[in-house]
């Protein structure tokens, strides 16, 4: 944690707030290298794998040199896909929480007059895939030259040959003193392509996976089909003083488990990517102030979050891998108090579940519902 405060403490005294929120506990190897890189103005070619925080590597620098008393773009983050950049936009999002940092996205097969229409307010940060963005700076809708920092996310998917003439256009269309930060879960097959992308050769930083998992967690879960998942989280939801996270992957998913935990009589909020600032915030103050038990989520939503007093976290679909775990965990459990993370799995589920416990090194012990508690398998 120490680590993690210096690092942090070289950020505006917001983002290190936000940090202690968070559910972060410290800084992954990654982000531990590149901050205080990113921070001196390096150019970087990153190569880290997936889950290992990259994204906040170097959105928190990249946020933190964000001029807000000047209204004009000054950092650009592209990205392959659609996806990836909502994504991200979230996370912008998530981390500009309290400060006057504005931003948008901008996708390819989106509403383009929509798009122009943001462009006007002049957001200091854009998340968008290239085709979109060298169309806007073509039509001189986007202007680059007070753009100090440009992010290639999935670099080695923006360098490939369909990509890489539009993403060169878009770096070079910026002023000879950008930083270009590069982050990839991959090693490029020509780095060189960057060096003569800007012109001077990147430093290049190689991280690898590492995760841990906060100590005052309790770790159990309940086997259970699919069919009756819904059915078992509206029982987990009616708990006494139950305040509980809902991880649930699909968004569509999501949307008809909360139509049957209504029905059920569950007090319940939805928190995803297509939720504006107000509804989520709106979301947020249900849950701290009790009015609803549980809230549903995506990861990516999820990001960021700080509710006082979240006793569970709960995994309708089990995290991916020990990374998400860990994040997920970090929800509850917040300085030190009490917390609890209970996974719905299926067998299958259940030996995944059983190998993250095993690499984060924490125990996991199986339990059923017992009069609206949770109790041994032994216990009758």
């Amino acid at each position: 944690m120490t680590m993690a405060m210096d690092i942090l403490g070289r950020l505006k005294p917001a983002f290190k707030d936000l940090w202690k929120k968070s559910g972060f506990n410290e800084l992954t190897a990654v982000q531990e290298k590149a901050i205080p890189l990113i921070i001196e103005g390096r150019d970087m070619i990153v190569q880290s794998p997936t889950g290992t925080g990259k994204t906040l590597a170097y959105l928190l620098p990249a946020l933190d040199r964000i001029d807000e008393t000047k209204q004009m773009t000054q950092a650009i983050i592209l990205a392959p896909s659609r996806e990836l950049v909502m994504q991200i936009h979230q996370e912008v999002q998530n981390w500009s929480l309290g400060s006057q940092i504005t931003s948008a996205a901008l996708v390819g097969g989106a509403n383009i007059k929509r798009q122009i229409d943001r462009l006007k307010k002049k957001p200091h940060i854009l998340t968008g895939t290239p085709g979109r963005i060298l169309e806007l700076i073509r039509m001189k809708k986007l202007k680059m030259h007070e753009v100090k920092m440009v992010v290639l996310d999935e670099g080695d998917q923006l360098l490939k040959k369909e990509n890489l003439d539009t993403v060169r256009t878009i770096v070079k269309s910026t002023l000879n003193d950008r930083q270009l930060l590069l982050f990839s879960a991959t090693r490029l097959e020509d780095p060189d392509q960057v060096k003569a992308m800007i012109g001077r050769d990147p430093e290049k930083l190689t991280a690898e996976k590492s995760v841990s998992v906060p100590t005052s967690i309790e770790h159990y879960y309940m086997l259970c089909e699919l069919r009756e998942k819904t059915k078992l989280l509206g029982k987990l939801a009616k708990m006494d003083g139950m305040k509980g996270l809902v991880f649930i992957r699909s968004v569509g998913n999501m949307n008809v488990i909360a139509d049957k935990l209504q029905f059920e009589g569950v007090k319940v909020e939805l928190l995803h990517s297509d939720l504006g600032k107000q509804e989520r915030e709106s979301a947020l103050k249900r849950l701290q102030s009790g009015e609803i038990n549980i809230l549903l989520a995506t990861d990516i939503a999820a990001r960021g979050i700080d509710v006082i007093g979240l006793n569970h976290v709960i995994q309708y679909d089990l995290a991916e891998d020990a990374a998400q775990y860990v994040h997920r965990a970090g929800r509850t459990g917040r300085m030190g108090a009490a917390g609890t993370v209970v996974s719905l799995v299926n067998p299958r589920d259940e030996r995944e579940l059983k190998k993250y416990a095993k690499e984060l090194g924490v125990s996991i012990e199986r339990k059923r519902l017992f009069k609206g508690q949770l109790a041994d398998i032994q216990s009758r």
